[in-house]
């Protein structure tokens, strides 16, 4: 995947999350996300260092953003920078993430009995609240409304958004033999519009091969399965990803 001259200049570090850096730039609609090697999991709990997972996960990013532009889903994504880094617009992120169910995995065997595994139709969805101090809880609709961390109407956007960009996903990793069983999503404003931010790799999503059910995704991590990069790139490659 080749990267672009945006003629943008690194500045200030603003923000350093789990997995990626946030730096300013001389332009103040725009960003550079770095994306470190680092791996964590249980709200930080359990920390590792992964050789080449920053750039599997900016290069897997990048290929994905583009297909849902391609699709006509409004992201913040703007080009590659190298193999760690990329820009993209500076957005005003909404508080909340976006989680659709396809398969039940992860916290809704937890919370709710079912068995791993268990097809769901249609996919469910959910609304946690994005704060890692409070274990990033499930909220609902009033919850957003009263507290003002939405509108009814970009509540209203990012369900129908998220629904969309599943099934565009869920088609992709299908040709590739596999099943996108959850995922997480963020959102943000632009000039007042709505628009994907964050990333999407499989830190946020739940991906498993089609006939064998192996896992290929952050569960390898936060399971001891090992191979977490591997499985990274496997799933890359079954995809088209140019790494």
């Amino acid at each position: 995947m080749s990267t672009v001259n945006l003629n943008v200049e690194k500045q200030e570090e603003l923000y350093k999350g789990k997995a990626k850096t946030v730096y300013a730039t001389n332009d103040a609609e725009r960003l550079i996300l770095f994306f470190r090697n680092d791996t964590s999991a249980f709200d930080g709990k359990k920390l590792a260092q992964l050789d080449r997972k920053g750039m599997v996960n900016n290069k897997f990013n990048a290929f994905i953003m583009q297909k849902l532009q391609a699709a006509g889903i409004p992201t913040h994504f703007e080009g590659l920078l190298n193999d760690q880094e990329c820009v993209v617009k500076k957005l005003k992120m909404l508080p909340v993430e976006c989680v659709v169910r396809n398969m039940a995995a992860g916290s809704m065997c937890r919370r709710l009995g079912i068995t791993e595994g268990k097809e769901l139709d249609p996919p469910t969805f959910e609304f946690f609240l994005k704060d890692d101090s409070l274990g990033d809880p499930m909220i609902n609709e009033s919850h957003i409304e009263t507290f003002g961390w939405a509108t009814k109407q970009q509540v209203e956007q990012m369900k129908v958004m998220t629904l969309k960009v599943n099934q565009i996903l869920k088609d992709i990793f299908l040709a590739g033999n596999m099943l996108l069983v959850d995922s997480k999503l963020e959102f943000g404003l632009f000039n007042g519009d709505l628009v994907l931010g964050d990333e999407f790799s499989p830190d946020g999503c739940r991906l498993w091969d089609k006939e064998t059910r192996e896992k290929l995704d952050k569960d390898r991590f936060r399971q001891d399965l090992g191979d977490v990069v591997e499985a990274y790139e496997q799933v890359a490659r079954r995809i088209g990803v140019p790494l």
